[in-house]
């Protein structure tokens, strides 16, 4: 009895984390639009944070209850269900468009950061309050590449629907759209403490690993929101934010989720987290192969990387 109390907890914690997601990205989006605020930046930063939003939360409500286990498994399983299995999914349903740029910089970012955490992680066994600076900097300055590149003009993406971005400065109730950020915002809080808790509790009846629960069960369900966006966001053909969401929300993770928790409490990095991240870096790389010659992630590559995934879920029950 006790166990299918916990499992119906952990899945109306992960209703609401995807039920906050989306109206703390619908209130945010839409009031970046109405700012005039560009697509670009709101695909980056805006809709990728959004999406990361549970992630962030269950991170961090993780190692404030003593979890930490979870917090890296959650990250690093998020980062790689984002390439393996969202992009996947979503270029079998809809070809994705990508940015040359994004090819040349953003996703050669994303392997950076990823072998920068591993390092980290493995030089003392824990990321600690300094190392999670060194993060929160790299973090900042990835802030100041995106502000030069809308400045630019979008050199990364073009600037589309001007007229949608005059339209949402004359219409829409602001009020409305605070409400939707502020809303999700604590659903996504209450959300993620739901998670952690009944994920952790399953994870002790059944005498499963933290890293295990952290890297399959909770990641997936914090990767929902991610999967949900990109999936839309191909399917209306807004490739810059299909893809922009998983690139962002991946450098997100890393860079804020990691950086922020262990400012607050310094995060266990086991041995078999080092293979998890190689992994993560390598999801990435199999990612910049898929796309580098046509600029575009098509069916062929989206099956690739959905087997991949399945190789690496096998190499996790053994």
């Amino acid at each position: 009895m006790e166990i299918l109390i916990e499992i119906v907890l952990l899945l109306a914690g992960f209703i609401m984390l995807i039920k906050g997601a989306d109206w703390f990205v619908e209130g945010a989006s839409n009031i970046a639009r109405k700012f005039g605020i560009p697509n670009l930046v709101i695909g980056l930063t805006i809709v990728a944070m959004g999406t990361s939003a549970p992630e962030a939360a269950v991170s961090i409500t993780s190692a404030l209850k003593g979890n930490a286990g979870i917090t890296i498994g959650n990250v690093v399983g998020s980062n790689i269900l984002n390439i393996l299995i969202i992009l996947g999914i979503t270029s079998i349903i809809s070809e994705i468009r990508v940015q040359r740029s994004t090819i040349k910089y953003e996703i050669p970012f994303v392997i950076f950061i990823t072998l920068v955490m591993c390092f980290l992680g493995v030089t003392r066994g824990e990321i600690i309050l300094t190392e999670g600076i060194v993060l929160w900097i790299i973090f900042i300055l990835y802030f100041v590449y995106l502000f030069r590149m809308a400045k630019a003009g979008g050199s990364n993406a073009e600037i589309k629907d001007s007229d949608n971005l005059e339209k949402h400065k004359r219409e829409g109730n602001t009020l409305k759209y605070i409400i939707f950020l502020v809303v999700g915002g604590v659903i996504i809080v209450c959300g993620s403490d739901i998670v952690v808790d009944s994920a952790t509790d399953i994870a002790r009846i059944f005498g499963i690993s933290e890293r295990l629960i952290g890297l399959t069960i909770v990641a997936l369900g914090t990767s929902l929101p991610e999967l949900v966006t990109s999936v839309s966001a191909a399917l209306k053909g807004e490739n810059d934010i299909a893809i922009g969401n998983i690139i962002g929300s991946n450098i997100f993770n890393i860079l804020f989720i990691v950086g922020t928790t262990t400012v607050i409490t310094p995060v266990v990095f086991s041995h078999n987290f080092i293979y998890d991240t190689l992994i993560s870096a390598a999801a990435a790389v199999l990612l910049l192969i898929a796309v580098e010659r046509t600029q575009s992630l098509r069916r062929s590559g989206g099956m690739i990387l959905i087997g991949a995934y399945a190789v690496y879920f096998i190499y996790l029950l053994y």
